[in-house]
C-alpha cells in the first residue's frame, strides 16, 4: 500500500489558511475615495450662443487686424470648451500677457492671454524677419513688445464689444495688463470656466491666443450663451453697409420761393429780367436732400457766397 502525502498548499486549504490569507492580502490594498469634483470637465459644442458670437468677432477682428498688420492671411476660432482655471494656466508658456478686463454690467473679470509666440512672430515680420517665434529664455517682454501686445488687445476687445452689442450690449474696460500670471488669478484655482482657443496665421506660421470667462459670469444671460439664438443682423455685414451708404453723393435743393406766374409772362422773360423773390433773413426756407423735406433753414452768407443754416428737421408723420 503506497503512502501519500498531501502538499502544504492542500494542507493550507483544507485548514482554511489559504481563505485567511486572501482576505489579509485584500485588506492591505489602499481603497481611495473618488472625487468626482476634481475630474476635468471639457464640453464642446455645448455653447452654441456662444459660438455664434465668436464666429461674428472672428470676421470683425481679422478685417480689424489686418489694418496693423497686413501679415495676417487668416484669424480663426479653434475650440470652446470649460475647464478648471489652474489646468488652463499651466499650459500657458511664459513670458505671456495676461489681459484682465471686465464686461459691465456682467460682474466679475475675464482674461484675454497673448501668447508669447505670437508677439514675437508679429515682432519677427515688423522688423524683416521670417514669420516664426525667436527664443526667449525667462524674460519678460521689452516696452516695444509690450506696446505690440496693448495695439492687439486694443483692437480685439473694441471689435468684440461691438459684436456683443447685437446679442447683449456690454461696455469692456480693460482692468490691468499683467506678466506675472500669479497677479491674473481672476477665480480661484479649481473653479470651472469657458476657455476659447484662438490662432491668428501670420505668413503661414499660427500663433495663438486665449479668452478665458468664469463659467458664472454669463449667468444673467444663460438664454444667450448656452441656447442658439438666431440674430438677423450681422456686424460685419452692416459696418460694410453704413461705409457704401457714407460714401454716397446726394443733391441738396434750398426753395427759396414758390410763386405763379402766367404763360404770357414767361414768354416775355429774357437775359436781365429781374424777378423779385421777396425772402428775408429771418425767412425759413425748405432744404431738400434729392426730393424730400428734411430741414428748414436761414438764407445767410459766409464771405462772399451765399450759404444755409439749418435751423431744424423735419420729421416726417408716418
Amino acid at each position: 500500500m503506497s503512502e501519500e502525502f498531501l502538499s502544504q498548499e492542500e494542507i493550507d486549504a483544507l485548514l482554511g489558511g489559504g481563505e485567511e490569507e486572501k482576505k489579509e492580502e485584500e485588506r492591505k490594498e489602499p481603497v481611495a475615495p473618488f472625487d468626482f469634483s476634481q475630474v476635468e470637465h471639457i464640453k464642446k459644442g455645448g455653447l452654441p450662443g456662444f459660438e455664434l458670437i465668436f464666429e461674428r468677432w472672428i470676421k470683425a477682428f481679422r478685417e480689424d487686424v489686418r489694418k496693423i498688420l497686413p501679415h495676417v492671411n487668416m484669424v480663426t476660432k479653434e475650440n470652446i470648451y470649460i475647464s478648471r482655471f489652474q489646468n488652463f494656466m499651466l499650459k500657458i508658456p511664459l513670458p505671456s500677457s495676461y489681459t484682465i478686463f471686465s464686461m459691465r454690467p456682467l460682474k466679475e473679470n475675464a482674461l484675454l492671454v497673448v501668447d508669447s509666440r505670437l508677439v514675437f512672430t508679429v515682432i519677427s515680420i515688423l522688423f524683416g524677419g521670417p514669420a516664426k517665434p525667436f527664443k526667449v529664455e525667462g524674460r519678460e517682454f521689452t516696452k516695444l513688445e509690450m506696446r505690440v501686445v496693448e495695439d492687439f488687445i486694443n483692437t480685439a476687445l473694441k471689435s468684440f464689444e461691438q459684436v456683443w452689442d447685437s446679442f447683449y450690449p456690454v461696455m469692456i474696460e480693460v482692468k490691468s495688463i499683467e506678466l506675472n500670471p500669479s497677479l491674473a488669478r481672476i477665480v480661484s484655482p479649481n473653479e470651472k470656466v469657458i476657455i476659447v482657443e484662438c490662432k491668428m496665421d501670420i505668413d503661414g506660421y499660427e500663433a495663438p491666443f486665449f479668452f478665458c470667462f468664469p463659467q458664472s459670469m454669463f449667468l444673467p444671460i444663460k438664454d444667450i450663451v448656452y441656447s442658439q439664438v438666431a440674430f438677423a443682423e450681422d456686424p460685419v455685414w452692416r459696418k460694410n453697409i453704413e461705409e457704401k451708404i457714407y460714401r454716397l453723393n446726394v443733391k441738396l435743393r434750398l426753395e427759396f420761393v414758390k410763386k405763379k406766374t402766367r404763360i404770357k409772362d414767361i414768354l416775355s422773360w429774357k437775359k436781365g429780367t429781374e424777378i423779385p423773390l421777396f425772402v428775408s433773413r429771418e425767412e425759413e426756407l425748405n432744404l431738400y436732400v434729392e426730393d424730400r423735406l428734411k430741414f428748414m433753414a436761414k438764407l445767410g452768407k459766409v464771405k462772399d457766397r451765399y450759404a444755409a443754416m439749418i435751423t431744424k428737421p423735419v420729421v416726417e408723420e408716418e
